[in-house]
């Protein structure tokens, strides 16, 4: 009788939620330190600066550090030397987490707050791919070590995913099923800002259009001779007058990359390189056709033949609200980045090159609020999104006003202020994969969420075709 009432009284007391505050910050500090290894990694990432499909310094670097801590690894994947997967754990869930390492050709930069290129160097990590690499090998790392510790059943993955810009990497590893097992997938980027809000990002195809006329003496013979550089230019001009005549959200840029090397011989040979962006991928085939036929008109035009060849093609982000909040409550609790008095210096000498800095420099120790929006840059991660439940987060690598893609960015990748921001994200994601490990309810409400956003006769399509990886898109 008495252990009925003691029974009773056990029941009716209020149930307790476990202390997972103090699990945190025990899995936290563990993180803290591996500080050291994150930044050698990432500085190391950051020297090499290895361009799309080329990282293979960078590759055998990061499997190294996985194979040493019991990790297996799979090799040269989706038919990519520098692409692999590398797993631990049994049973539970799969997690993946996404690496990039590739870097930016045509800018270099020290690390530095004032403008010094570095002689010789042809590329730079303007993009924070090397913060990226690092970032995500400390989470995976910090993740084996709590399955281990904590017996729970899980299985942690690393997919090292080359070439993201430009070359879509992660599409190829799509397209060969590599995600086809996961149960969810995280990410990160490097940027000026601390947030989880739920972007967005447009659907993209690149191609580069080549050009063939006939060379002749462009002073002696001009009439034997037709201009492929002429070809180029005249596709040019269509396009830049078809820019009054697209959707609002759509975006086209390019690059001449070969038009010719003495103005006297009219070039037989020119190509330009173009991008076009959209909200999502029916709106991209929408405007490439017209892209195609402005290629032909442009050709027809002046005497010369063109051809393209597809680089790459990205699907928009496929948001995920349930793991986004989750995402946004643990950047929270991890905090973002605090500057010692050198890093401030840094930050504020680098702010001192922007016309109107967006953010203030405080907003690095701050988590922007949580929203859902439509961002203007592309990912490979997008199509990871259409395979697997798919987050991400940002965090303040950069001096806040800081842009992608400049010297700025290189400057800040290559220093304390991106090895602290590449920490928080390792911070952030390991909780985060924590908390879809033991909350099955997480799970299941965005697995459903999941389902329901791509659709009940949702059918894969790569942006890209068929084709091969380009494993030469960077000579």
């Amino acid at each position: 009788m008495k252990r009925l009432i003691a029974a009773a009284a056990l029941a009716a007391l209020p149930v307790m939620a476990p202390n997972f505050a103090n699990a945190d910050d025990a899995v936290l500090a563990k993180i803290d330190a591996r500080y050291d290894e994150t930044a050698s990694v990432a500085r190391q990432l950051w020297e090499w600066a290895e361009v799309g499909y080329q990282e293979e310094q960078s590759s055998k670097l990061l499997k190294d550090k996985l194979k040493a801590a019991g990790f297996s690894i799979r090799k040269g994947v989706a038919g990519i030397p520098t692409a692999f997967i590398a797993e631990y754990g049994k049973d539970g869930p799969v997690i993946a987490i996404l690496a990039e390492f590739d870097a930016l050709p045509g800018i270099n930069q020290d690390a530095s707050a004032s403008r010094a290129p570095i002689d010789g160097k042809a590329a730079g990590h303007a993009c924070g791919h090397n913060l990226f690499g690092a970032g995500s090998l400390t989470a995976a790392l910090s993740i084996r070590e709590w399955l281990e510790e904590s017996g729970t059943p899980g299985r942690i993955r690393l997919y090292g995913t080359p070439a993201e810009e430009g070359g879509s990497g992660k599409v190829y590893m799509v397209r060969a099923g590599l995600f086809d097992d996961v149960d969810f997938s995280l990410h990160w980027h490097a940027d000026d800002e601390n947030s989880a809000a739920a972007r967005t990002t447009l659907a993209n195809r690149s191609a580069k259009f080549r050009f063939r006329g006939v060379s002749a003496h462009a002073a002696g013979a001009p009439h034997r001779a037709r201009s492929a550089l002429d070809g180029v230019e005249a596709f040019n001009m269509m396009i830049n007058m078809m820019r009054e005549h697209v959707p609002q959200d759509s975006r086209i840029h390019y690059v001449i990359t070969a038009g010719g090397l003495a103005p006297n011989v009219v070039p037989d040979f020119a190509e330009v390189f173009y991008y076009v962006r959209h909200p999502d991928a029916a709106g991209v085939d929408a405007i490439w056709k017209r892209v195609e036929d402005a290629a032909r008109g442009a050709a027809l035009g002046t005497g010369t033949d063109v051809e393209w060849e597809v680089i790459h093609g990205n699907n928009p982000l496929l948001v995920n609200e349930a793991l986004a909040k989750m995402m946004d409550q643990k950047l929270r609790e991890v905090g973002g980045v605090q500057y010692s008095k050198a890093e401030r210096k840094f930050a504020e000498d680098i702010r001192k090159s922007f016309e109107d800095p967006r953010l203030s420099l405080e907003s690095a120790a701050e988590i922007q609020p949580y929203s859902r929006s439509l961002g203007y840059g592309s990912t490979d991660v997008g199509d990871v999104s259409y395979a697997t439940p798919t987050v991400g987060v940002r965090t303040a690598t950069w001096a806040p006003g800081t842009s992608a893609h400049s010297w700025q960015a290189v400057a800040a990748s290559g220093m304390s202020i991106g090895f602290k921001g590449a920490q928080v994200a390792a911070k952030a994601m390991t909780l985060g994969a924590i908390e879809l490990y033991t909350n099955p309810d997480l799970r299941e409400t965005a697995k459903a969420e999941f389902i329901e956003a791509r659709g009940a006769n949702y059918k894969y399509t790569s942006l890209l075709g068929d084709r091969e990886p380009p494993l030469d898109y960077r000579d």
